[in-house]
């Protein structure tokens, strides 16, 4: 369990810093729109599985009660 926990806070992690790196164009995309777009979906989507990692309900999901 303590595994899945340190993985997907580290998932949380990448996602909002490549959303980050991205907003900042550290990769050189020609594209604004498209820096603004992807970049904002990471991060929204890193702070959406942050959420359900504090939650708890990925872990939930398969156990037996």
């Amino acid at each position: 369990m303590s595994l899945r926990v340190l993985f997907g806070l580290m998932m949380v992690f990448v996602y909002v810093g490549m959303g980050l790196l991205i907003l900042l164009n550290f990769f050189g995309w020609s594209s604004e729109l498209a820096c603004r777009l992807v970049g904002s979906l990471l991060i929204l989507y890193g702070i959406f599985r942050g959420y359900r990692h504090i939650k708890g309900k990925d872990y939930n999901k398969n156990r037996q009660q």
